[in-house]
């Protein structure tokens, strides 16, 4: 008597089905030449699948405004990071930065929302707190940008169709159609604010930093992993696992811009933030977050700390595990940074 196939008719169950099989680079060694080697080819892996960058052009850096705060200045800035795109962003300068005294940097990575305004003090009230201008007064020189889709780059309704269509989505088909995807776009254009921290005489470039909430934490992920400039990382309620976000649970929990080809088929989340070892690593996961629950975020981070202890490294990764929602915990996180870049 035959058996029964099964059958698969809607993209969710099929994703089920795929959910199954274990990615054959989710790491799964234990020494430090397992890490090595592991660490090499999902690198190469994750370059490959996220395609090719844009070319970079000079950044032509223009000062738009400055505004004098207490404690220091804000600068809003604009820059071309490509051919076909324009980064706006606001630089926060502590009053005793200078080129006598340079001092390090954070990259500032806001989430869904209304783009970098709400991490600068000009929003106020949501859950990433300030994050810049807690930094600045701490003495970093923090520089927060609007992500592709978010802020000043919003696209109009009519191009995106909205309501009903999420922006994120419509501009990842369309940067699709010319051979990008909108994750390593933004990661570029991060790379480029790295460039622009380096090129300033009142930055250290060697002591960089990157924190991020929800896709800020997507962004901090894998700007960390991917460019050694980054010294010292604080994901904030996003590491996660793939089966979460695609399960009934999880229910699709996904954009365009958090979006990474081919991820699941070679490893999962925690494989990308243990490209960050052996350098320091926060990681902040909320007990009542309702979009990266904790549970996952915890199972996550226990595949993290083997990444961190077959490096060798494990007194780099911390956990801060705190009663909160989907927020930043702000600070144990500038702790952590002033402890690794001051």
């Amino acid at each position: 008597m035959s058996t029964k196939p099964k059958r698969f008719l809607t993209a969710e169950s099929g994703v089920t089905e795929l959910l199954t099989q274990t990615p054959p680079l989710h790491f799964a060694g234990e020494s430090k030449d397992d890490w090595q080697q592991w660490r090499s080819a999902f690198r190469r892996r994750l370059m490959q699948n996220l395609g090719p960058g844009p070319e970079p052009v000079p950044l032509e850096i223009e000062i738009l405004e400055r505004t004098e705060m207490p404690g220091y200045t804000r600068e809003k800035i604009i820059f071309n990071p490509d051919a076909f795109s324009s980064v706006p962003a606001y630089v926060l300068i502590p009053e005793e930065a200078g080129p006598s005294n340079p001092r390090p940097a954070v990259l500032c990575a806001h989430g869904h929302g209304v783009g970098k305004d709400s991490l600068v003090g000009i929003v106020d009230g949501d859950y990433q707190k300030q994050l810049a201008v807690a930094l600045a007064l701490q003495g970093f020189v923090t520089i927060a940008p609007d992500w592709r889709g978010f802020g000043e780059r919003t696209d109009r309704d009519e191009w995106v169709r909205r309501p009903g269509r999420d922006g994120c989505n419509v501009a990842y088909l369309a940067y699709g159609y010319f051979g990008y995807q909108l994750l390593y776009l933004n990661i570029c254009d991060a790379q480029r604010c790295l460039d622009y921290l380096q090129s300033r005489p009142d930055v250290d470039g060697k002591r960089l930093g990157c924190m991020g909430c929800s896709f800020g934490g997507t962004m901090t992920t894998y700007v960390a992993a991917l460019d050694r400039r980054i010294k010292a990382a604080v994901i904030v309620c996003y590491l996660s696992t793939l089966t979460d976000a695609l399960n009934d649970r999880g229910r699709g929990n996904t954009c365009g811009s958090q979006f990474m080809f081919g991820l699941r088929r070679d490893g999962d989340i925690p494989d990308v933030a243990g490209l960050i070892a052996p350098r320091p690593c926060m990681v902040q996961i909320g007990s009542r977050d309702n979009c990266f629950i904790e549970d996952d975020a915890l199972a996550a981070f226990a595949h993290l700390e083997g990444i961190y202890r077959a490096a060798d490294a494990s007194q780099h990764l911390v956990l801060d595990h705190f009663e909160g929602v989907h927020e930043i915990d702000l600070e144990p996180a500038t702790a952590f940074l002033k402890n690794h870049l001051s």
